[in-house]
């Protein structure tokens, strides 16, 4: 089985109502990256990502522009303990 790492992003700007969540929900899947995303009470999005080195690069990546209509404005990262995760979901705000 090849390594995997995990990292907690929280991304800022204009992140919320550009359908953010649900188009790194496909770039995970697309990836194959585990976790979840979520909005957050302040206007970030807050999401772990899990996965291959070269995944969670590529995602981390993604990230750092979104999709179309979002601005992001800052993207913070930090390593994050593995989970067992078995997929990528969209959680609830938090």
């Amino acid at each position: 089985m090849s390594e995997r790492v995990a990292r907690r992003l929280r991304i800022e700007g204009s992140v919320q109502g550009v359908w953010f969540r649900e188009s790194m929900r496909r770039e995970a899947e697309a990836l194959g990256i585990t976790g979840w995303v979520r909005n957050r009470l302040d206007g970030s999005v807050e999401a772990v990502v899990q996965g291959t080195p070269e995944a969670v690069r590529h995602i981390t990546e993604w990230a750092r522009r979104g999709p179309d209509h979002a601005f992001v404005k800052r993207l913070e990262e930090a390593d994050e303990p593995p989970g067992a995760f078995t997929g990528f979901e969209k959680r609830p705000t938090g």
